[in-house]
């Protein structure tokens, strides 16, 4: 025979008393922290700390192998804004990654909105369509470097279809160096844009666009009413990502054009790679750095909380 238990009230009352005291949740409340720790010690110690120790080289006069340390205040950090060389170079960076950024994510959404509605065995597509963002940046702008060759595959296609008159010195010319470059990391990272984009899309409930197909809405009053709206967070997303690897990017233009000719693709990475690896220049290549991470945060920060504010 059964025997059920029954707890007074007067205990019941105690048991919570005892579980809401101080410390008493410790089980609950700080086991997920201390999972955590290992990882964020790591971090620090990888991370945070080089970080902190590059940013006090830039206040130095430090070479790097000598042991001379002196401070210079802000001497390193001044001269960036009387430099020819980092004045052009923030120029480029500036517009590549606004070019970049504007470009990928509207030819990422176009995907996207296509493999979502249009066109059918989409997995195949998506597959191919994201298949260069697994390739590194260096391997990328190596095989661009080859097409856009004067003997190329790019001049030796336009030959074979009679517009010789279109044949350019793709990375030679300083007049398309940098669309150059733009075409080659808009070929590799448009992938990710549309991944992103894609789940977005995927993810909307499709009770809402059979309604307005029911209303007699169009697909542009349907995307720019519903569709857009809806995936404003991967908007923002996409965004930010987009605008921080375009600010940062240093490999294919590296490798395509090393910053050439006459100086039209060079970037602070390349400049911050030629002074503080080529040149020697440490704490002026690290002011460099330095700057630019701000710069690519405010940016980042600034991007985000203004499209968070109008969601």
């Amino acid at each position: 025979m059964s025997r059920s238990l029954t707890i007074s009230p007067a205990v019941w009352q105690r048991a919570r008393k005892v579980s809401a005291r101080p410390g008493r949740g410790f089980t609950t409340r700080r086991v997920p922290f201390w999972f955590v720790l290992p990882a964020l010690a790591v971090y620090g110690f990888v991370t945070l700390v080089p970080s902190a120790r590059g940013g006090l080289y830039g206040f130095s006069d430090w070479n790097g192998f000598s042991e001379d340390f002196n401070l210079v205040g802000f001497e390193n950090y001044v001269r960036i804004f009387t430099d020819p060389l980092a004045l052009a170079a923030l120029g480029n960076t500036f517009t590549f990654a606004l070019i970049t950024m504007i470009l990928q994510n509207a030819l990422g959404l176009v995907l996207a909105l296509a493999l979502n509605t249009v066109i059918k065995s989409s997995g195949v597509l998506q597959t191919i369509f994201f298949a260069p963002v697994v390739l590194t940046p260096l391997v990328c702008g190596y095989i661009w470097s080859y097409l856009l060759a004067p003997t190329g595959a790019v001049n030796t296609f336009l030959t074979s279809v009679g517009l010789d008159a279109l044949r350019q010195n793709w990375l030679g010319d300083p007049q398309f160096a940098l669309g150059a470059v733009s075409v080659a990391y808009l070929w590799q990272f448009t992938g990710f844009s549309m991944v992103i984009y894609l789940a977005g899309l995927k993810a909307l409930p499709s009770e809402v666009i059979e309604a307005a197909i029911i209303d007699g809405a169009g697909p542009v009053r349907r995307f720019v009413s519903i569709v857009f709206p809806l995936i404003n967070g991967a908007v923002v997303i996409t965004l930010v990502l987009t605008l921080i690897n375009g600010m940062g990017q240093f490999d294919q233009v590296y490798a395509m054009t090393e910053g050439g000719p006459l100086r039209a693709t060079e970037t602070i990475s390349t400049v911050v790679f030629k002074v503080g690896f080529q040149g020697g220049d440490l704490p002026y290549a690290t002011a460099l750095a330095t700057v630019m991470a701000v710069v690519v945060a405010s940016l980042a920060t600034i991007q985000y909380r203004t499209a968070a504010r109008k969601d």
